[in-house]
């Protein structure tokens, strides 16, 4: 990568999967060095992860492009006091690993500060290093069901459904890189480090919107309920003459806008759909009223109108339709690293380049000549 916010700092990348690995990634986006250590023998689980491209996991170049890559055994005496020495040059460390695993090899939080004062240490685990589950390991579908997540997504009456993604490792390593970005700010005012806690329960906690808000202060109990939301009306998937249009009118004056452009201005004075309360408790009359309209039309006709009439919608696209979309494209938010296409940095900053091409993902130890010359422990 170019220069970046990033440039002057070193990373030692402990991490696996794709919690840690994700925001080790941006670090390396925003111009850090990132140096990934990783199981000698294997590396990381994704590595053989599909899908595939000429034989390298697409899943792995994704979140691991721009590292180098080291292979490292830790019950090895050299590798360890190579590691230590690493660390002791470096400004952050990140790590996803199974509890206590670093502890047992004597290279905790507070063991590395010694050597190292300056040093950012985040761990990203399950539920944190504290409270009656710190040691319980956990997956994002676990943490999805245990927050109550699974109960709130899908249709009304559906069976308690996960996510189509993993939105918990997803929502940790960008908690995870908000953590470190302020422990870097903060170590330039006091000159010391900090450790950085990232519990993934905590982080699907920490997104639940409605749902817990609702719990918390005596609101409705939190259901399934579709595509619709609970706070407003209409916000839902609607049927067209071909095709599932998405639309949301959030306020009064967006609905009326909303009338006017399918041809029915009178709707909007309606007693039943006059204000966002009235369309909330009638919504179901409202669809079905709305739905006569718009099946006279197809969806890219309607979202046409409704998109000169400045109402949010959008055709109801599949992934493979998404990244045709011009706006995707403008916005270089499909990327190419070592052949394989990826998504791009959401984070567009003036000062940093946003090229097309990205270094692509390292070979298992690809570096690891170079960097055991590099820090090889001084006598």
């Amino acid at each position: 990568m170019p220069e970046g916010p990033f440039s002057d700092i070193t990373v030692i990348d402990l991490t696996h999967v794709l919690s840690g690995p994700y925001c080790t990634m941006y670090l390396a986006e925003l111009g850090a060095r990132v140096i990934k250590v990783e199981h000698a023998g294997h590396g990381d689980d994704t590595r053989s992860f599909p899908p595939f491209v000429d034989g390298s996991s697409a899943y792995f170049a994704t979140v691991n492009r721009g590292k180098e890559s080291i292979a490292l055994e830790f019950d090895k005496s050299e590798d360890r006091e190579l590691l230590l020495e690493m660390i002791r040059r470096a400004d952050v460390v990140v790590e996803n690993l199974r509890y206590a695993t670093l502890e047992h090899l004597g290279l905790d939080y507070d063991d590395l500060r010694r050597i190292n004062p300056r040093l950012i240490y985040a761990a990203i685990s399950g539920f944190g290093q504290t409270g009656p589950l710190h040691e319980r390991s956990a997956y994002d579908p676990i943490l999805q069901a245990m927050s109550g997540m699974m109960t709130i997504n899908g249709q009304p009456g559906s069976p308690p459904t996960k996510v189509g993604t993993s939105m918990v490792d997803y929502f940790s390593g960008m908690f995870c890189l908000a953590g470190i970005e302020a422990a870097l700010y903060n170590r330039t005012k006091t000159g010391t480090g900090a450790k950085i806690d990232i519990g993934m329960f905590d982080a699907q906690m920490a997104v639940l919107e409605t749902a817990l808000m609702n719990v918390l202060n005596g609101g409705p109990a939190p259901r399934a309920i579709g595509n619709r939301h609970p706070a407003a009306s209409p916000c839902d998937t609607f049927s067209t003459a071909d095709r599932a249009l998405f639309v949301i009118a959030a306020n009064d004056d967006t609905f009326k806008r909303l009338c006017i452009a399918m041809g029915d201005p009178a709707m909007a004075e309606e007693p039943g759909f006059r204000t966002g309360a009235d369309r909330r408790a009638n919504d179901a009359a409202l669809k079905e009223r709305m739905e006569r309209i718009l099946r006279g039309r197809s969806a890219a006709q309607w979202e046409s109108l409704f998109a000169q009439a400045g109402v949010p919608c959008a055709i109801v696209a599949t992934v493979a339709e998404a990244i045709e979309l011009p706006q995707v494209l403008d916005r270089n938010m499909i990327v190419t690293a070592g052949g394989i296409r990826m998504a791009g940095n959401p984070i567009k900053i003036s000062s940093l380049a946003d090229p097309p091409t990205r270094k692509p993902a390292p070979a298992l130890d690809a570096d690891g000549a170079r960097i055991r010359a590099e820090f090889a422990p001084r006598k």
